[in-house]
């Protein structure tokens, strides 16, 4: 099994942390080496020289047969055997060793096929050294210490600048084209600006242009549909007033598709305006889904509980209500939505089309060839209504749109699939009616009067009742 690390791990933050910690560590270690080499290599040098002075004069001493001192001897106890045997050897030298348990200095030189030694006390030169290394490891952690610090707010600063952006470029991809990431460094020219604001600008440079585009393309289209109406209206009338023929009943088809296409025009401009206001109430959704298929045109048993079913009859419903649920919607927008469903289900699938409702949740599925790859990816699209099988019907590819543009307006959850076994499939997810809480009422317990004149709120004489 392998582990992975932390997801907290890959920010930036973290990363320039890491960064600057290690970077900070090998400084002050190189810097901690090189002083402590030098000032070592000193204090040795110094202590060295002492003692080799010492041994100088000692050996003057013992050439002229005076009594030599007490730092001072022949083959002394305590000497390092190192340089024992190298005085034997009729040369010179130094070593750092313990003289009763304290850090000591030693000198040694020939002297009459032995060795003499002087010695100098090396506790101080030991105490300087150690302290220089505690200096160096604690000036050490404080420096990183205030590094880190301050490169963790500075870097703070720079991320939560990106954190900003990102936000925003999910609200313009959620739709939201009025956000704006407005970083300050960005309103004056002659403010410098880093990398940051420049993607910033780029950014509400970038939703600026696209919110323009979009808003004159709704408009365009509202525009377009409204000038329709009135022709639309007046063509309509004078095709009721045509004599009954099948040339007429084309000419009024089509005509009522015209029609039909224009007010999908105009409910999709008013939703991509965002300006559609709900009409909320308190619904039970079984007998509303039962209407919608009735007004679909399809045929359905009556009934709220257990599954109904219309197997056998062209172009039915089967109704299936597994469990009744209140919710709180928009009846008409909700009617619409499931309105397009069931249609889309019987226009573009095959037979039987079920509708299936299991508490808030509404399923619409159809045995046809499903719905095509770029629709369960990318969502409906208008102006395109493939099927996933070959031969698919086609229309103007706005009924999907529409339910998915009011299923968002009333707080719904839409998504398409395909069944595993065949079919397409939509799932419409309400959210669920939560009744509010009644606070219990306390009873009311009537109160002896307390006496007074007229109605007892004044003061005076108690009355007899």
């Amino acid at each position: 099994m392998r582990l992975r690390p932390p997801a907290w791990t890959a920010t930036l933050t973290w990363k320039a942390a890491v960064f600057i910690t290690v970077m900070c560590c090998a400084l002050a270690a190189l810097l901690g080496a090189l002083v402590h080499v030098s000032v070592t290599r000193q204090t040795v040098n110094s202590a060295r020289d002492k003692a080799l002075s010492r041994l100088m004069n000692v050996t003057q001493t013992y050439e002229a047969g005076e009594p030599l001192p007490r730092f001072a001897g022949l083959d002394a106890p305590g000497l390092p055997e190192p340089l024992r045997i190298l005085a034997e050897s009729g040369r010179r030298g130094t070593m750092v060793g313990d003289f009763e348990g304290r850090p000591t200095m030693w000198a040694a030189g020939p002297a009459d096929g032995r060795a003499l030694a002087a010695r100098v006390d090396y506790s101080l030169s030991q105490n300087t050294i150690t302290n220089l290394d505690q200096a160096i490891l604690g000036s050490s952690a404080l420096a990183i210490g205030a590094t880190l610090l301050v490169g963790a707010f500075a870097v703070t600063r720079v991320t939560r600048r990106l954190h900003l952006t990102a936000q925003v470029a999910r609200r313009i991809s959620a739709g939201d084209l009025d956000a704006r990431v407005d970083d300050p460094r960005t309103k004056g020219r002659s403010r410098p600006q880093d990398e940051v604001a420049t993607v910033s600008a780029a950014l509400d440079t970038m939703a600026a242009t696209l919110q323009a585009k979009l808003l004159s393309e709704q408009r365009f289209t509202a525009d377009v549909a409204h000038e329709l109406r009135t022709p639309l209206t007046g063509l309509s009338a004078a095709a009721e007033l045509l004599p009954a023929s099948r040339p007429t009943e084309m000419v009024r088809e089509r005509v009522r598709t015209m029609r039909t296409l224009t007010e999908d025009l105009l409910e999709i401009s008013r939703l991509d305006a965002r300006t559609e206001q709900v009409d909320l109430a308190v619904h039970d959704l079984g007998p509303l889904v039962e209407r919608v298929v009735r007004t679909a045109g399809s045929p359905n048993t009556a009934g709220t509980t257990g599954p109904m079913d219309t197997r056998g009859t062209p172009g039915a419903t089967e109704v299936r209500i597994v469990r009744d649920a209140a919710v709180e919607t928009d009846r008409r927008r909700l009617e619409r939505v499931l309105g397009n469903l069931v249609s889309n289900a019987h226009r573009h699938g095959r037979p039987p089309v079920v509708l299936t409702m299991d508490g808030p949740a509404v399923t619409v599925r159809d045995h046809g060839p499903g719905y095509p790859p770029y629709l369960l990816e990318h969502g409906p699209q208008r102006f395109r209504t493939e099927t996933a099988g070959p031969g698919g019907g086609k229309g103007h590819g706005l009924g999907l749109t529409i339910a998915a543009g009011q299923a968002a307006v009333i707080g719904a959850e839409l998504v398409f699939g395909n069944a595993p076994d065949g079919g397409a499939l939509a799932r419409l997810t309400l959210p669920a009616y939560v009744p509010p809480a009644v606070s219990p009422v306390s009873p009311v317990v009537p109160q002896p009067p307390t006496g007074g004149r007229g109605d007892g709120r004044d003061g005076g004489a108690d009355h007899p009742p």
